[in-house]
C-alpha cells in the first residue's frame, strides 16, 4: 500500500461549528448502517466463524437505554 507510517496532526473544528447540513448527514450514515446490519441475515464464514444478525428488538432496546431510542 505504500505511505508514510509516521505520526501526524490532525485539527479538527469543535461540534459547535458543524452545520445542519453535515449533522444531517452523519444521521443518515448512521441510520444506513444500522439498516444494513438490522436487513442483514446470519451467516456463517471462513473457519466456522459465525456472524449473527442483528436483532432489532434488541437494538431499539440497546439504543434507548444510551439515550437514542426512538421519540
Amino acid at each position: 500500500m505504500g505511505g508514510s507510517t509516521s505520526p501526524f496532526d490532525v485539527s479538527m473544528i469543535p461540534d459547535t461549528s458543524i452545520s445542519d447540513l453535515f449533522w444531517a448527514a452523519i444521521e443518515a450514515t448512521e441510520e444506513a448502517i444500522l439498516n444494513a446490519l438490522v436487513a442483514a441475515e446470519t451467516m456463517v464464514g471462513r473457519d466456522g466463524i459465525t456472524a449473527n444478525r442483528l436483532d432489532h428488538s434488541r437494538l431499539v432496546q440497546i439504543m434507548t437505554r444510551c439515550g437514542r431510542g426512538p421519540g
